[in-house]
């Protein structure tokens, strides 16, 4: 949740969508709880262990697909404040809100064994990953806020807007990893140029419309009321005017624009007189007066007497215009006082509590200044298929399959950085590239790995044995769901051999392989030069085929391919008039013609008829 009244709908205009290679190459906090509880939602009652799964393909297309590298965040010990707030969600939609439990002052309430088992299992999966997982002392994002803000990280992803009132620069609360532009990214900078607002703004923005540790937050504020009056302070007054706006000390303000008028009618001590305007033209001066001297608004140029004022005119003369800032400014400090006793009227405004905790700069057990601490290994891939298989049930089969797009990744990075002959996963080594593929508008190479000659296994198979294991991979894939679609490697057969497809990064395999890049774009540029001299050679002839049967063929009448039908068509009319009149032989000549006409048309009976 985070900040309350739907403040992730006031930051979407400045929300920015990324694209695929948005995060290659680097660091992301995870809030490992949005994501379980995310899909926990979604797929709770239609797949076994939807959180193992979740982890399991997400993990692998973040760091695969994507290029990221990321650090999970768990919940620590929630903080006493969140009790009721947990209360209330789990309760939510079911019964009255009145009627809730209260959970006791300065007690913290855990979450349910349920949840804490599917995060401790979680925890063990990316730990067989190799994926660094780290605790917080209370909120998984205020954590990942303060490993962005010191710059560890170079984004967050979660779904808690009060990332930024921990101090987040960057925050990304959707992937949608089936779409060009997958990421969609909120960047503070964006939210203070757009409105204004910095973090101390921010947490002003919670205290009043409430959050995560007050619910409720101050009775009568909404979000735009809330937003329209933290922005009257700067960031360094706007805590301390709320604490002096809490005591009952309300201070004045008064919009800039009108501060000048507002001291001239303050200055002024004789009672005001009403100006008098004309009905019709609505300018100053009686109608009467107009009718005998004219207006000298609307008298110019060749026009006499007054003009009819238009629907919704509004006089522009000073008496006027400062009657309408008056009035103005009237209503304004009319909703300031209104705006001052609400927050007056609220019982321990503003929590202390709740704004140290947003601006306290220590989240977790996390050395300062050290991101060496934050590191990857490498996947404990027969372990993690044990633990997958004992969980979700899946082939152990299907399990390194799925999971070999991480493994090939790595084995890239490694290659690129330290180049020695080692082979993918102990049994595969980099044969070809296959082709550039384009998916969603960003090019890849899919790579082909064999199996090296002198591993355990290396063998050929018939066609048909490799089709059915194709079937049952294709049957497995229909899990998938667009959210979680991972790129599985594919099975591509030659003459009996086995090859492995993936898809990478073409800057990574260039860097890995940069020989066998340079002679794959070579033979590609060669190829595409013999298809268009081919395609050139076909135009060519084409044309001159269609030259000779010109030259060679007799130029037909225009007669043989426009056949005139008028003569044939007489002629049928007249054998058809000539049997309708031997069929009804027995009628009089009257109704002869009549029988006989009915079936010609008007035309056709006009020239019949005039010879």
């Amino acid at each position: 949740m985070g900040v309350g009244g739907k403040f992730w709908d006031l930051l979407k205009p400045y929300a920015k969508n990324e694209g695929f290679n948005h995060l290659r190459d680097k660091r992301v906090a995870v809030d490992l709880s949005f994501w379980i509880v995310q899909h926990q939602t979604a797929i709770k009652n239609h797949t076994r262990a939807p959180h193992l799964r979740l982890i399991f393909f997400r993990t692998i297309n973040l760091f695969a697909k994507f290029g990221a590298f990321p650090v999970f965040v768990v919940d620590g010990t929630p903080s006493p404040l969140k009790a009721q707030a947990r209360i209330a969600r789990f309760y939510r939609g079911s019964i009255d809100s009145s009627s809730l439990p209260v959970a006791e002052e300065g007690v913290s309430v855990e979450r349910n064994r349920e949840f804490l088992k599917f995060v401790q299992n979680c925890v063990e999966l990316l730990e067989l990953f190799g994926m660094p997982v780290l605790k917080a002392k209370g909120e998984a994002e205020a954590l990942c806020a303060q490993l962005n803000s010191e710059g560890h990280v170079d984004a967050c992803i979660t779904a808690d807007s009060d990332a930024f009132l921990f101090g987040a620069k960057c925050v990304i609360k959707s992937i949608t990893p089936n779409s060009k532009e997958p990421f969609e990214c909120y960047y503070i900078s964006d939210i203070e140029a757009g409105l204004g607002l910095k973090r101390k703004h921010l947490i002003a923005i919670s205290l009043l419309v409430g959050n995560d540790h007050d619910l409720n937050g101050v009775q009568g504020i909404g979000l735009d009321t809330a937003l329209q009056f933290v922005q009257k302070f700067s960031e360094d007054e706007i805590l301390k005017s709320l604490h002096d706006i809490g005591y009952g000390d309300t201070p004045q303000c008064l919009d800039l624009k009108y501060t000048d008028d507002a001291r001239v009618c303050s200055n002024e001590s004789s009672p005001k007189k009403k100006s008098s305007h004309c009905s019709f033209c609505g300018h100053p001066g009686s109608k009467r007066v107009h009718f005998k001297f004219s207006c000298e608004f609307c008298n110019k140029g060749d026009i006499d007497g007054c003009i009819k004022k238009p629907v919704g005119f509004k006089c522009n003369c000073s008496y006027c215009d400062k009657n309408r800032k008056e009035k103005e400014q009237k209503r304004h400090e009319n909703w300031w006082i209104k705006v001052c006793n609400k927050i007056t009227m609220e019982s321990n405004f503003p929590n202390d509590e709740i704004i140290e905790m947003y601006i306290c700069d220590n989240h977790g057990q996390f050395p300062a200044n050290n991101v060496s601490s934050i590191s990857w290994q490498i996947p404990k891939t027969d372990m993690i298929v044990d633990f997958l298989v004992f969980h979700l049930h899946w082939e152990p089969s299907y399990i390194r399959q799925m999971i070999l797009p991480m493994l090939s990744t790595i084995y890239l990075r490694e290659m690129a950085t330290t180049p020695v002959k080692a082979l993918l996963y102990e049994q595969y080594e980099f044969h070809s590239i296959h082709r550039v593929k384009i998916r969603y508008g960003y090019p890849s190479y899919v790579v082909k790995w064999k199996k090296a000659s002198y591993s355990v296994g290396s063998y050929t198979v018939p066609d048909e044995e490799c089709d059915l294991h194709q079937e049952e991979l294709m049957e497995a894939n229909e899990s998938f769901d667009l959210l979680d679609e991972s790129n599985n490697p594919q099975i591509h057969v030659v003459d009996g051999c086995w090859f492995l497809l993936t898809d990478e990064n073409m800057e990574l395999v260039h860097s890995a392989f940069p020989k066998e890049v340079d002679g794959f774009l070579q033979d590609k540029e060669l190829r595409d030069l013999k298809r268009g001299k081919t395609s050139s050679l076909r135009s060519e002839g084409s044309n001159k085929k269609l030259e000779s049967q010109k030259s060679v063929g007799v130029q037909l009448s225009i007669t043989e391919f426009y056949r005139s039908a008028k003569v044939q068509n007489q002629g049928k009319l007249g054998e058809d008039l000539a049997k309708n009149l031997n069929s009804q032989g027995g009628g009089t000549s009257k109704e002869k013609r009549k029988a006989s006409s009915a079936n010609l048309s008007k035309s056709t009976r006009r020239r019949l008829f005039s010879g």
